[in-house]
């Protein structure tokens, strides 16, 4: 992979973005940053980061997509990545809380931010952006954050792990065009938070109810099952979890 690392940037998805209009990238080229200034998360959401501590890159990704109806396999395949690294870590309680924060023992450890483009001839550029909290010690403001430091009372080679994570991208983005991208679907749904428990959820409107996560669907959506046995379709921020 070609790796290039910043002291700070705004955001590494920006700044990947820019690079890619300047000049022609290969395929897992990796920005990195130890201080992103303006981090976003899902749907405009903020991403905080200690200097030095955790890891905040971005992955360049053209022409992976070959239909843009099943775009979502992108989202799966990057999530079961990082699960497979950090279990491999003995990370303990992995889950992926939907649509794409990734959770240890019930808080938050990371999270990802994938932007996809359809450029010239409807070939698909992504940069995917992930966060990953590894060293840092203190969350006060965040008491539903964790880092794998936290969880494991160990500190990390921050590079060596974003190496191994980069391989498992690779390995497992390369299956999405093949029937194999069923096998992570399945791992996505084992891993998936809170599935098949009854929880209590907030929607769009403020109004709290409980429901039975049950899975995710092709477009990316919850599927989750009411009180009256229906079963509800949420997009990204139509829906929040309590918890």
């Amino acid at each position: 992979m070609k790796l290039i690392k910043l002291n700070a940037t705004d955001s590494t998805n920006d700044f990947l973005k820019q690079l890619a209009i300047a000049q022609t990238l290969e395929n897992y080229t990796v920005v990195a940053t130890e201080e992103q200034l303006k981090g976003r998360g899902q749907m405009g959401s903020s991403w905080t980061s200690e200097v030095g501590k955790n890891l905040t890159f971005s992955v360049f990704l053209a022409n992976a997509l070959t239909n843009v109806e099943a775009i979502y396999n992108l989202n799966i395949a990057v999530a079961v990545s990082l699960l497979e690294v950090l279990k491999k870590e003995q990370i303990p309680e992995l889950k992926i809380k939907w649509p794409n924060d990734i959770m240890s023992a019930n808080k938050k450890i990371g999270g990802i931010l994938i932007e996809n483009a359809i450029k010239h001839h409807d070939q698909i550029q992504s940069i995917i952006g992930i966060g990953l909290n590894v060293n840092q010690q203190n969350y006060e403001d965040l008491p539903q954050a964790s880092s794998l430091c936290l969880t494991t009372g160990q500190f990390y080679d921050r590079e060596e792990l974003l190496t191994k994570i980069v391989k498992q991208l690779k390995f497992n983005i390369g299956l999405i065009n093949t029937n194999h991208v069923k096998d992570l679907w399945n791992k996505y749904h084992q891993f998936l938070y809170k599935k098949e428990i009854p929880s209590a959820f907030e929607n769009k409107e403020g109004q709290q109810f409980m429901g039975i996560i049950k899975q995710v669907n092709l477009n990316g959506q919850l599927e989750v099952l009411m009180e009256d046995d229906s079963l509800q379709h949420f997009n990204i921020k139509e829906l929040k979890m309590l918890y």
